[in-house]
């Protein structure tokens, strides 16, 4: 099903195969809407449709309006209230309304600036499309709109007009050290919805059969940070207790945009780390943006709780950094 990680290139892959392509999106919710804002479904000119803005209460509607607005070229900017009944059916306790904005392509929605947006999605780097929804002016902007991008907030400003649809790179979660904690850590961080990459350069760790289905790197930590790169929605944690592994890779780390460094040990190995790292020539500011030892403190004990502590703190330093 495609959802906001998909929405903009499925529009415009079925666009340039001729199809026809509008993208239905979620602009404001009131009460409990089955869907956030930035929700998505794209509906192409055959009646195709991917995605969902309401769980199933209101896709039949906006399937309809998103093909007139194919055959006349106009957006729409939709209301529903989510009836009780309705809510109770896709599993809400109460019902609620939803805003729901539909641009066809090529028309509403201008071609080149879909295309630049799902350039910039690929390269991760961080757009946010801006519609005002009285003169239907649309922009990309990629400098403003900080607290939203840090937030992943999609929704109207505060003058009722400026609708923002924030379009973050996918977070990821760089690990380091193949050890007992990652594997409880990869399918909790994949839950919350992180992109794990497993690092270890030790055959028996880093193995198939321990980490199934997932990206594994047996390269040198440095070597596979540096293919990787570790951006702003990226996050790192050090899991191997061996400075032959984790020091390579906290070079690279501490001169990155990394939004979370995160490195397993003990105070007195953290504090033995940070005298290596000040050798190394690295400032008290840099060396400050390790969390060492990793994780909130929450009296964990066992490779799952520890994990769960350090998926906390990667929630608090992405949701509430300082």
């Amino acid at each position: 099903m495609t959802s906001v990680e998909t929405a903009p290139e499925q529009a415009l892959e079925w666009h340039t195969a001729g199809q026809g392509a509008a993208i239905a999106t979620v602009v404001q919710t009131w009460g409990s809407a089955p869907r956030r804002a930035g929700a998505q479904m794209v509906v192409s000119g055959n009646g195709d449709m991917m995605g969902s803005v309401s769980g199933g209460c209101v896709e039949g509607a906006v399937v309809v309006e998103a093909m007139e607005a194919l055959e006349d070229g106009a957006p729409r900017l939709l209301e529903y209230g989510v009836s009780d009944g309705d809510a109770f059916a896709v599993g809400l306790a109460c019902g609620g309304t939803i805003k729901v904005l539909v641009e066809p392509v090529g028309t509403a929605m201008p071609v080149d600036l879909l295309e630049e947006l799902v350039a910039a999605r690929a390269a991760r780097q961080r757009a946010a499309y801006v519609v005002d929804l009285q003169s239907w002016e649309r922009r990309l902007d990629r400098i403003g709109h900080a607290a939203r991008f840090a937030s992943d907030r999609t929704g109207v400003e505060e003058d009722g007009r400026t609708f923002v649809a924030v379009h973050n790179p996918p977070l990821r979660l760089a690990i380091v050290g193949a050890v007992h904690i990652a594997q409880a850590l990869v399918p909790m961080a994949r839950i919350a919805g992180y992109d794990p990459i497993i690092i270890d350069p030790r055959g028996a760790f880093g193995s198939e059969a321990r980490f199934p289905g997932e990206t594994l790197l047996d390269d040198w930590p440095d070597e596979a940070l540096a293919e990787v790169g570790l951006d702003a929605r990226t996050a790192l944690v050090l899991l191997t207790h061996d400075p032959k592994l984790d020091d390579p890779a906290l070079h690279i780390a501490l001169n990155s945009e990394a939004f979370y460094i995160g490195a397993l040990g003990s105070p007195r190995t953290h504090a033995k780390r940070v005298a290596r790292l000040e050798e190394a020539g690295f400032t008290p500011e840099q060396i400050a943006r390790i969390r060492g030892p990793v994780g909130l403190d929450i009296g964990a004990a066992s490779p799952p709780e520890i994990a769960v502590s350090i998926l906390a703190q990667m929630v608090q330093a992405l949701r509430r950094p300082q």
